[in-house]
Parts: C-alpha cells; structure tokens; sequence
C-alpha cells in the first residue's frame, strides 16, 4: 500500500476547496475585470468578488490585486489559474461527450456482429439508420458471438447482432430478427455432391471443418450433429468462414453454413439439410441497465426496419 506524503494530502484538500471557484480564476485572467468576468459566467459581480476574497483566505495569499479600473491576478492567482484552464478544457471536453451520449441524435453507439453479418446485414443497417440521423457516431467492432457478449458485458459494447440468441441469460434482453438457413457445403468431388437434399446423419463418417469454440456457427453445429446422433470428427478449425469454404473447396472435408452470399464458391456444392436446419439471427442488449438515447434510438430502428440477407436459393 502507498501513503501519499502529507503536502500531497494538504494539496488534495486544497484542490477540493479551490474546484468551484476553477471558472473564475480563469474568467478574471481573461477579462481582467471583475465586472466582465462575473458578466462571462452569468454571475452578480458581489458574488464573485466574495468568492475571490474566500479563495484568497483558503491559500493565504492574495489571488487578485488592483490595477486601475481592471484587476490582475497576482503570481498565486495566475498559477491557480493556469491550471484551472487545463483543468476546466478537460472538463468541458468530458461535458461535451456526455452532451453527445445523451443526445439521440448526437451520440455514439459501439455495435459488435459476427463476422458472417459483416458483408450482408450491416452495412445497409447503417445505412438505412444514417440517413434518418446523420450525426450519430458508430464504433464497430466482429468478433465471436462469446466474446461479443463478454465485451458487452464488460461495458465496451452497446448491442450485438448475434445468433444463437442467447435466451437462457436473463442478463440480456433478444429478439429474433429473420432466420437464415444452414446447408451443407461439400467439395464436388464428394459421394453426396448431387444430392438434392441430405440428412445430417449421413455425413456422421466425413471429416468436417468448422469454426473454432466460441463462434455462434460451431455452438449451432454442436447442437444439430448431437441430435442427430454423432460426434462430428473435425479435421480443421478456423475464424473465418470464407477458410472454411477453402478448405472444403480443397477435399479436406465437410461443413455446415449459411449459404455463401454470391452461390458456391469454386470447388464447392451448397446441399439442404433434411429436416431443414437454420440459424436465428437477433439483437442482444444488456437487461439491467438503460440505454443510452442514441443506442436505443438505433435498436429500435433495427427491429422495426429487420434488413434481410439474400433471399435462399433453397425451397
């Protein structure tokens, strides 16, 4: 443990005392004049002039000296007011920001979305919320569907575009914006690429590549290949679909997906499951706290305006 010395412990008492009266230290070395500086804050000029008169008792000196018609500040006022002018420009700036968090139509919003949502649902979110309030600033930040929700719950995320929803945490308020479906993607080469459709079941023998633990995709995989009955033998995990896709693409083994945004890729075959499989995709906010405006202002419009992905190529 660390023990501040007892000046430091006298200066903080002082700094204490002396923060009310910060703007008018600062008004008075602007103005150099009692009545303006006191016209500045909006303030009765008796008001000020027995303010300066406590702030000179508290430290013991003067902070203010006749000169004329004017005042000056002597050499204790222009040191307390240098730095009342760092302190206050921090202050202020702090104001600012909290002016614009509370403003719905000034604010800042940190939005987190899987990387699967990035290139489709996103950006004419944005889009479609920008165009009815231009001057909100948004953070973005992808990730993993677990990490999203820690950072949410940490505070260093507003909402998530997420899938699965995660309705079993009641820290967290859902709601369902559409439902995508899950197909099975196979290299061209494989004994079921002309299939119309396929049971889950049926690829219990393949090898399979998946997104890594903590991703929404692999906690969704899990779920269906343990109702269908197997454990899925993975061969490779990855962060990132469109490797997952690669790696399909190059025979070394099977997946399950959304259907890629522009068809299959190269290499590839997009086969329905049988019973049909799919992701719900919704917004997650925390339960306990309020929104902020402008956070709640773009909620809102997100679930009023759901933006769909790609309409299905499968029936």
């Amino acid at each position: 443990m660390t023990h501040e010395s007892p000046r430091s412990d006298e200066a903080a008492q002082l700094a204490a005392r002396l923060s009310p009266t910060l703007a008018l230290l600062r008004a008075v070395a602007s103005e150099g004049h009692l009545t303006r500086a006191a016209e500045t804050l909006g303030m009765p000029q008796p008001t000020v002039s027995r303010a300066l008169a406590r702030l000179s008792e508290q430290i013991g000196a003067p902070v203010i000296a006749r000169q004329g018609r004017g005042v000056h500040l002597t050499r204790a006022g222009s040191l307390l007011a240098e730095a009342a002018d760092g302190a206050l420009r921090s202050l202020e700036a702090g104001c600012r920001a909290v002016v614009e968090e509370v403003d719905p139509e000034r604010g800042q919003v940190t939005f987190g979305f899987q990387h699967t949502m990035g290139s489709t649902l996103v950006p004419p979110l944005l889009r479609g919320f920008r165009a009815a309030r231009p001057h909100v600033r948004f953070g973005l930040v992808q990730g993993p569907r677990d990490d999203l929700l820690a950072r949410m719950d940490a505070g260093e995320v507003d909402l998530c575009l997420i899938s699965p929803l995660p309705h079993d945490q009641p820290r967290w308020e859902v709601r369902a914006l559409q439902e995508e479906p899950l197909v099975a993607v196979l290299f061209t080469g494989h004994r079921l690429a002309r299939r119309r459709a396929l049971r889950l079941a049926e690829l219990a023998g393949d090898d399979f590549v998946a997104t890594r633990r903590g991703y929404g995709l692999r906690r969704i995989f899990a779920g269906l290949a343990e109702r269908a009955g197997f454990e899925p033998r993975l061969a490779f995990e990855s962060e990132e679909v469109d490797t997952v896709r690669g790696l399909v693409a190059a025979g070394l083994g099977v997946a399950l997906l959304p259907p890629a945004d522009n068809g299959p890729i190269p290499g590839t075959v997009e086969v329905p499951i049988r019973p049909a499989a799919h992701r719900t995709i919704g917004l997650a906010w925390p339960a306990q706290h309020p929104l902020p405006p402008a956070v709640r202002a773009f909620r809102d419009f997100a679930l009023d305006h759901p933006v769909r992905g790609p309409e299905s190529r499968f029936p």
